[in-house]
């Protein structure tokens, strides 16, 4: 990764780079890591976690601030805290940028909050679309995190991805929020009274959600669809949830009490692999090298799952249906990497792999996770191109 001297920049250094740069460094940098990374839980909860907090760096300075958002908010927080990391996002610039959050104010009585970043805070980043929240709330909400902005490239050439926060533009007023009452700022309350009492109102508010029981279910019923199956057993998610509560949102708790359950341990190759998951998987597998350069890329895109490119704040889809029209693109990918027609940065040595597994059997039982039946190991002799059959099969295709 020392390649990408980018990826370890002060946040205001970003700006002297060209976007497209910053996005192709943050596209390879992530399959590098997928691909040859030896922490491969703490690879697949970044991916969850990049999903859940999506941000699209197409929308203004988010071109350059979501590189920094990965750094600072995902990959440091995506085995740590689950509020800790909420707060994070909450104040990440490019979440600011994305979400409108930087624009949220009510300097004077004509000002309206803008609601975009307290509606996608409650419906997708804590309490899930049916968490038991209102309209009302997500205005309360909304009012309660105004005063926050971004130092934006068209405004100033200072202080560039900066967060701040301006008293004058937050809503002074009482708020309540999911019942209880935020007390209203005193009307004869110096800029620094107003401050502090105004940053708090984000504190409280994520306080308020960030360990709320619909927070709860909502992150363990995400979880247990990463993990389980697209449709999870009730039983699994109430343990998971729990778990969740008890530790206070803490991550490597919660995934523990999800590995633990009978659902995890008994089920198995029932989720068809993310095209994304699937060609990481298949380079692993394979002891394949790359450079993750354009051509993996090109797949990626092709299939619809590069990183870093889904236009909403849902993220990419986790269950199957979605993904169903990529097998073509996947069987393509699976000859080409085969036959080492990818590019010159991707290629993998079958004879050498082969000799490392001794037997036919040995290299599928790899592949598959799970000794061959009969008829796929004649299969797989019988048609000329045993790898690149194994890749595309079903079994290696789910997980």
């Amino acid at each position: 990764m020392r390649r990408f001297e980018v990826l370890h920049e002060p946040l205001g250094e970003l700006f002297e780079y060209q976007e497209k740069h910053l996005l192709d460094v943050l596209v390879r940098s992530t399959v590098l890591r997928a691909v040859f990374s030896e922490r491969q839980l703490y690879e697949v909860m970044v991916n969850f976690w990049s999903d859940h907090f999506n941000i699209d760096p197409s929308k203004g300075d988010a071109k350059w601030l979501k590189l920094a958002d990965d750094r600072d908010v995902i990959r440091a927080h995506a085995l740590g805290k689950f509020p800790d990391m909420l707060r994070a996002s909450a104040l990440s610039p490019a979440m600011l940028w994305y979400l409108d959050g930087r624009v949220n104010k009510k300097a004077n009585d004509a000002d309206k909050p803008n609601e975009n970043y307290a509606r996608e805070l409650m419906e997708l980043h804590t309490l899930g679309v049916h968490g038991g929240y209102t309209q009302k709330d997500v205005m309360e909400v909304a009012r309660c995190l105004t005063g926050w902005t971004v130092e934006e490239t068209h405004r100033s050439k200072l202080n560039l991805g900066s967060v701040t926060f301006k008293p004058f533009q937050h809503d002074r007023g009482e708020k309540v929020v999911l019942g209880q009452v935020i007390d209203a700022i005193p009307k004869k309350a110096n800029a620094a009274e107003i401050e502090r009492l105004g940053r708090a109102e984000l504190d409280t508010v994520l306080g308020l959600i960030g360990l709320h029981p619909a927070t709860a279910k909502f992150i363990a019923t995400k979880l247990c669809q990463r993990f389980i199956a697209d449709e999870p057993p009730a039983t699994a998610v109430k343990t998971v949830a729990d778990e969740f509560t008890a530790s206070g949102g803490d991550i490597p708790a919660t995934l523990r009490a999800l590995f633990a359950t009978d659902a995890f341990r008994t089920t198995r190759g029932n989720k068809l692999k993310r095209p994304f998951h699937y060609i990481v998987s298949a380079l692993r597998a394979t002891h394949a090298t790359t450079d993750a350069g354009r051509v993996i890329e090109d797949y990626l895109l092709r299939m619809g799952h590069a990183p870093f490119h889904y236009p909403t704040p849902d993220g990419y889809p986790e269950k199957a249906a979605p993904w169903l029209g990529t097998l073509l693109w996947r069987w393509n990918f699976a000859v080409a990497l085969t036959n080492n027609q990818l590019d010159s940065d991707t290629k993998l040595d079958a004879e050498k792999l082969r000799a490392s597994f001794a037997t036919e059997e040995n290299l599928m039982a790899h592949l598959l996770g799970r000794a061959p039946t009969a008829d796929e190991v004649a299969a797989s002799k019988d048609s000329g191109a045993p790898l690149a059959l194994l890749l595309a099969s079903p079994s290696f295709q789910k997980c």
